[in-house]
């Protein structure tokens, strides 16, 4: 695998688009959190599958699906922005987070357990916090009990484990994200067997669009908030969300939720999570590298105005 392109935006983030001995691409970003600095945080977001075969009505990575990475297709993403960055091979940051979150459902590709059974004998560092985001597909029971064992035997309360809900109401939910998923009770019960006393709490994600579902009642009758807390994020300005009119709840004149509130008041631990608006410019929303690439999709107005540079 080979990297051929990438988009530097300030010190928020690059993005990196690479290609397999076969021509399949995909991309993967390293990031900062401003105000931090990289020594504080340092994060890295991987492509498990080369696109999708979801095709979630917000998300650019769907579509064009051409399978799965291999293991040494997936360490190759840190190992090439590890090398950018941290050429000594020391991970000098007090958090260095690696998400499985980029291109492609995470719980689609079994490698990604072997590649997160290798991350701590092939790296040094100082704090490692690995992530993973997930929709829950209703139909990857072995690879989510194997994922289970695998924090338990090598992170223990460092893991970060996300569901993407992105509505309350089911119908919405299935609309959203079209195919077949775990349901509220079968995440639930999960999340209960994940979670350890100390640990990270389970993250539930809602995308919020103008239109989305939150409802309180329904998150509390099967959401213990002693163990699962919800991440309110923005819908991306991608292409997916313009084509099918999916409007943001956040924007940067709506900071302010009353859902946040809501969910105060309920008990949970939220976290509004808007990031830098700059990578809108940037591009580096899942999928839209790829796709400026390949020129197989329309322009959104507030992004893909980058400048693709060769490496």
């Amino acid at each position: 695998m080979e990297v051929i392109k990438k988009i530097d935006g300030k010190d928020i983030a690059s993005v990196y688009i690479a290609r397999n001995a076969k021509g399949k691409l995909i991309e993967f970003v390293e990031s900062t959190q401003p105000p931090l600095t990289r020594r504080e945080k340092w994060v890295l977001i991987i492509s498990t599958l080369f696109g999708c075969p979801v095709d979630c009505k917000f998300c650019d990575a769907g579509g064009n699906y051409k399978g799965k990475l291999s293991k040494e297709e997936l360490l190759f993403q840190i190992d090439y922005a590890v090398q950018q960055k941290f050429p000594d091979g020391f991970i000098d940051s007090e958090k260095f987070k690696i998400q499985f979150a980029r291109m492609g459902e995470p719980a689609f590709n079994p490698k990604v357990l072997e590649a997160l059974k290798e991350i701590p004998g092939r790296y040094q560092y100082r704090n490692f916090i690995p992530s993973l985001s997930t929709i829950g597909p209703a139909s990857n029971g072995t690879f989510f009990e194997e994922l289970l064992l695998i924090k338990k035997d090598l992170y223990a309360c460092d893991f970060q484990l996300q569901f993407s809900i992105h509505s309350t109401d089911s119908a919405q939910r299935d609309a959203l994200l079209p195919v077949k998923k775990m349901s509220f009770h079968e995440i639930a019960t999960y999340g209960e067997r994940f979670f350890d006393i100390g640990g990270k709490k389970i993250t539930l994600n809602f995308a919020l669009g103008k239109n989305s579902i939150l409802d309180m009642n329904k998150l509390k009758q099967y959401f213990d908030p002693n163990i699962f807390l919800v991440k309110l994020t923005p819908v991306n300005p991608t292409v997916k969300a313009g084509i099918n009119r999916i409007e943001s709840l956040i924007s940067k004149k709506n900071r302010k939720l009353a859902l946040a509130d809501k969910l105060s008041e309920s008990g949970f631990e939220y976290i509004l999570s808007i990031g830098e608006w700059e990578e809108n410019k940037i591009g580096s929303n899942c999928g839209q590298f790829v796709n400026s690439v390949l020129n197989s999709c329309k322009k959104s107005r507030e992004s893909y105005t980058y400048k693709l540079d060769m490496v």
